[in-house]
């Protein structure tokens, strides 16, 4: 199961896995953008904003698919402001998505996989879950946040199987950018491509069971933002 994967990071591991015939489940709250002609292609339309339908949902997704044994928690959102420019219903709907969702996700996986005996669970976290910076306050936030969880939930599960991944990529080519005043500049040096991180997901899938890849960090060859007119 992907979330997120409608556009970008999430698109491009949806492609790579239904290339190397997996059967994907796709999970997004727009599914327009990516209708791939692919009978192992699942979508599943779901707002991760909201904590019940992201439970009720992913409830009847393992219902309906209980072979489902790989959660890729990819979805997630941008907002890069001072602190006090955010509103509380702003601030809980951030955190909700680009937090929560995450661990609501991963604790019904948790079950399904102890009951399916294994199984990978892997995080898009950021760079931004390295170092704090000035109008990422609430980004970072999440990002932290979601490497402690990974950390702890690899820990808590790997006796059962479970392999649990982050990957930590640095500036992405992708729609994500769209609206936020700014993106990676323009030379293919300038940013990571999102289908360099869906090789490094396949790369994980792909290791052997025995070994687990805690945490992956990536980043573009020089580090270059352009900022929009």
């Amino acid at each position: 199961m992907v979330t997120g994967s409608s556009s970008g990071i999430g698109r491009a591991v949806c492609e790579l896995l239904l290339k190397a015939n997996y059967k994907v489940i796709g999970m997004a709250r727009d599914h327009s953008k990516f209708t791939p002609n692919d009978s192992n292609y699942v979508p599943f339309e779901v707002d991760l904003k909201d904590q019940n339908e992201t439970t009720n949902v992913a409830k009847a997704l393992l219902k309906a698919h209980p072979e489902t044994n790989i959660l890729i928690s990819n979805a997630g959102a941008g907002s890069f402001n001072p602190i006090e420019n955010f509103s509380t219903s702003q601030i809980k709907d951030f955190l909700d998505l680009n937090l929560i969702s995450h661990i609501l996700l991963s604790q019904i996986f948790v079950r399904h996989l102890k009951a399916r005996s294994g199984g990978n669970i892997i995080f898009l976290g950021s760079e931004a879950g390295l170092t704090g910076k000035r109008k990422a306050t609430l980004y970072s936030t999440a990002k932290f946040g979601l490497r402690g969880f990974s950390q702890a939930l690899s820990d808590e599960v790997r006796a059962s199987n479970i392999r649990v991944s982050l990957i930590n990529p640095g500036l992405v080519r992708t729609p994500f950018f769209n609206g936020l005043g700014f993106r990676p500049g323009d030379e293919k040096t300038h940013a990571i491509e999102a289908e360099d991180v869906a090789e490094v997901i396949m790369t994980v899938l792909s290791s052997r069971s025995e070994t687990i890849l805690d945490e992956i960090n990536m980043s573009p060859a020089k580090n270059v933002i352009k900022f929009d007119s």
